[in-house]
């Protein structure tokens, strides 16, 4: 009778909205990347993300926000490729359920050109269900529910498992036909359907336009449409359509790079969102398991169907970004001095914004204190037990099966303690420290000196210069690129760069990698660190990390060939360009040439490595806001290929990604005399 019910609901909703256009004031924009066609929209209650796949193996998503939901339908696959088109506007609407509870969701037309299209499984649930769904092709019995048909139209709907309001899809032929169980083509190949999809989750509080970002930031359409999709009061989602709610590094790393364009409200939104999700210890949470995903985690450990939030704290790195950011806010800034107290002040539940930061500067000083007594690679901080990820290269080979990051030891634990001491010495910390907090704290300069000094030597690998051209050219070879230029660079001089990882013996995963960025953010190298760093960054790849379509994350060529495999253009965290990893540096290097205190030779270098990233940048722009690209070689040049859109390819990026819209506050620096190859 529910299903009844339903489809009565939803029947009309597909028939009744055809010709709406969004209401005035509405947020929506496009992006086609790859073989996804994207469609945003959002106004008041409803914020939605709609992703049409074309290809062999069409599908189509729409993401919502509100509780990280979303409802999506696979199809079988086509024997020839084929391609969505959208036909009109999306129209945001809310509409009572069965049981006359809001829905809030879209409405929309499109047309797929095939002979037909065969629904294979719709999955209607959390998005983290979906994402699973689609890379593993399995979901929980419980959240799947049969289609109804009704004339030209399919629909799936269900409550959420603990009966709240759930999530509703239909679709309907309004050109070609449904006929048993799939949609058939008119006369002219085209099949056009007409769609609906709703979730009933709570709606988040929408943030755009002034009350987001101020007069410095830059006037990036895509940027800002993309960074205002992503943002609310409650929190910032990391990215869409497969991360649509709060990411804790996602966080931190997007507030410090956008903090000179963001309002004073947003940055303390970003940061009192990490300071509310930190575990009783300390740590910051990754992810967060909401709305049903959270529902099915209670029934796995607990048998209840709350859906009380559950927080992922596996990874490590996020740990260390906390007190960096927080200081880069209520101590370098000066809008942020103005409000420090206040906002350490305000409340989190029961207790205040302080005493949270206090428990995390609590938990870095106890996991840094071995190495800073004893200064071995075994007391460094590693990775959880049994968890292959701790960093942003969180797929499990994005550190080539080290246990020891780069980033984390030699960079960002600096960084963490020398933010510490700076934010104790400021005074902004007593009112939440006791004694014994303040002794502590007075402690961490002297550690952080140590951590700066030592952990990076651990990490440095050398290669003398024949070695490294055989290696480059081997792996030129193998990777179907040219050489030429890269051996050129490498000349008679050794190649020297810091190992992506260590493993669990303390040995060296001898992966070139774009880590460096964070400490020209986050540190002050010496001199020859960043010679070493600049000469990286403008050597071409397959020698360094540079091509024409943008700075790679990392280049394995001087690792064994067994290791090779782990990092190749279709791995997540392979050889392939990550958009924000090309501003982290370009912001980083900002940073340092702002020094006063560099040699005229050092400076050179870092300009030239400058103009090398802004070449290859402004060559990808129309790529800036995605999450990341791959590319390929063919016709004598290097070609960006979205990434995703291979079947070889591990996943698919997100067409909209927080940390993607930095550039909003990093501008493009005035036009030098420094060539990239200088």
């Amino acid at each position: 009778m529910q299903a009844m019910r339903w489809m009565g609901v939803i029947g009309a909703l597909a028939l009744g909205v055809a010709q709406m256009a969004p209401a005035a004031g509405a947020e929506t924009f496009d992006r086609s990347e790859g073989l996804n066609l994207n469609r945003f929209v959002r106004q008041g209650d409803v914020a939605a993300h709609i992703v049409l796949r074309s290809g062999t193996d069409p599908r189509l998503i729409v993401a919502f926000p509100a509780g990280n939901s979303g409802v999506g339908l696979w199809f079988d696959t086509v024997s020839v490729p084929a391609t969505w088109r959208f036909d009109g506007p999306a129209t945001p609407l809310t509409q009572a359920d069965a049981k006359g509870r809001p829905l809030h969701g879209v409405s929309f037309t499109a047309t797929f050109h095939a002979a037909a299209l065969a629904p294979k499984q719709a999955v209607l649930s959390s998005i983290r269900v979906l994402r699973d769904y689609q890379g593993q092709g399995t979901a929980p019995k419980s959240v799947l529910t049969d289609a109804q048909a009704d004339g030209n139209t399919l629909a799936w709907s269900r409550d959420r498992l603990d009966g709240a309001p759930g999530y509703a899809l239909s679709l309907t032929a309004v050109h070609g036909a449904l006929h048993d169980g799939r949609f058939v083509a008119g006369p002219d190949g085209d099949i056009t359907l007409k769609v609906v999809a709703l979730s009933g989750e709570t709606p988040l509080t929408p943030v755009s336009g002034h009350a987001l970002l101020n007069g410095h930031a830059q006037h990036d359409r895509a940027a800002r449409e993309a960074l205002a999709f992503l943002s609310y009061r409650e929190k910032y989602l990391a990215g869409s359509w497969r991360f649509d709610t709060y990411f804790g590094r996602d966080t931190l790393m997007s507030v410090r790079l956008l903090m000179p364009a963001l309002q004073p409200q947003a940055v303390e939104t970003g940061l009192r969102s990490v300071l509310e999700r930190l575990s009783p210890d300390g740590q910051v949470a990754h992810e967060e398991d909401i709305g049903e995903f959270a529902i099915l985690d209670h029934q796995k450990t607990d048998g209840t169907l709350s859906d009380a939030p559950v927080y992922d704290y596996k990874m490590v790195d996020s740990d260390y970004l906390l007190a960096p950011v927080t200081q880069a806010w209520l101590l370098d800034d000066t809008r942020g001095r103005a409000r420090a107290k206040a906002f350490l002040a305000g409340k989190l539940g029961d207790a205040h914004a302080g005493d949270a930061l206090m428990r995390n500067l609590r938990y870095i000083a106890a996991h840094t204190k071995a190495f800073a007594a004893n200064p071995v690679a075994a007391n460094l901080v590693s990775l959880k037990p049994g968890v292959p990820v701790g960093d942003w290269r969180d797929s499990n080979d994005g550190l080539g099966g080290g246990r020891y990051a780069y980033d984390v030891n030699a960079i960002l634990i600096p960084a963490a303690l020398d933010g510490a001491s700076a934010l104790n010495r400021s005074g902004l910390l007593a009112p939440y420290a006791s004694k014994q907090d303040q002794a502590m704290l007075a402690g961490l300069a002297h550690a952080a000196a140590v951590w700066r000094e030592k952990a990076p030597a651990l990490f440095t690998v050398h290669v003398d210069a024949a070695t490294a051209k055989q290696d480059v050219a081997a792996y030129a070879k193998a990777m179907g690129v040219p050489d030429a230029l890269a051996l050129k660079a490498i000349g008679d001089r050794p190649v020297q760069f810091q190992a992506l990882s260590l493993d669990a013996d303390g040995q060296p995963i001898r992966v070139q990698n774009s880590d460096g960025g964070f400490a020209l953010l986050f540190g002050k190298p010496s001199p020859a660190q960043l010679d070493a760093e600049a000469e990286l960054l403008r050597r071409p790849f397959p020698a360094g990390l540079m091509t024409p379509v943008g700075m790679l994350v990392t280049n394995p060529a001087f690792a064994p060939t067994a290791e090779q495999a782990r990092f190749s253009p279709g791995a997540y965290h392979g050889t392939v360009v990550w958009s924000w990893q090309q501003a982290l540096v370009a912001a980083g290097l900002a940073r340092q040439l702002a020094r006063t205190d560099l040699p005229a030779v050092t400076r050179k270098h870092l300009q030239g490595a400058q103009a090398c990233l802004w070449h290859a940048i402004e060559a990808t722009r129309d790529m800036s806001n995605s999450e990341l690209w791959s590319w390929h070689y063919t016709d004598g040049r290097y070609q960006v290929a979205a990434f995703g859109a291979s079947g070889k390819d591990a996943d698919e990026s997100n067409a909209a990604q927080l940390w993607s819209t930095v550039y909003l506050a990093i501008p493009e620096p005035a036009r030098t005399a420094a060539k990239c190859k200088d």
